[in-house]
């Protein structure tokens, strides 16, 4: 864990802004068809939204509880908008992002009670 958190100390903001950036075009890029891709739609959201909480979660600045906040909302604009881009906005997308910024909460904080705090 002590690379993780070395890495997430220093460039925590950049993968995530990077990340958020990658799922907002990706979500908001008008397509004919959706690619192949293998796993479900719904699996596809979980995990990219884990990985977005992931390394706030890790970093846990001052405010890292709002910005799940703000991932979650932010998915919910997301599906609104999704509709007048070409694009299917779902309820159950946002259900599963959210799921993916929580799954991150708890991942790093069993991380945090299972890490010797001398580790970190």
């Amino acid at each position: 864990m002590t690379t993780i958190t070395n890495l997430t100390k220093h460039y925590w903001r950049t993968i995530t802004l990077v990340i958020l950036a990658l799922i907002t075009i990706g979500s908001l890029s008008p397509v004919e068809s959706l690619p192949a891709a293998p796993g479900s739609d719904k699996t596809h959201h979980f995990i990219a939204y884990c990985a977005l909480m992931l390394p706030a979660a890790l970093r846990r600045p001052k405010y890292w509880l709002a910005l799940a906040l703000f991932f979650i909302l932010w998915s919910g604009l997301i599906e609104l908008i999704q509709p007048h881009v070409n694009r299917y906005g779902e309820w159950l997308d946002m259900l599963a992002n959210t799921g993916g910024v929580l799954l991150a909460i708890i991942i790093t904080q069993a991380l945090f009670w299972l890490t010797p705090k001398q580790l970190r």
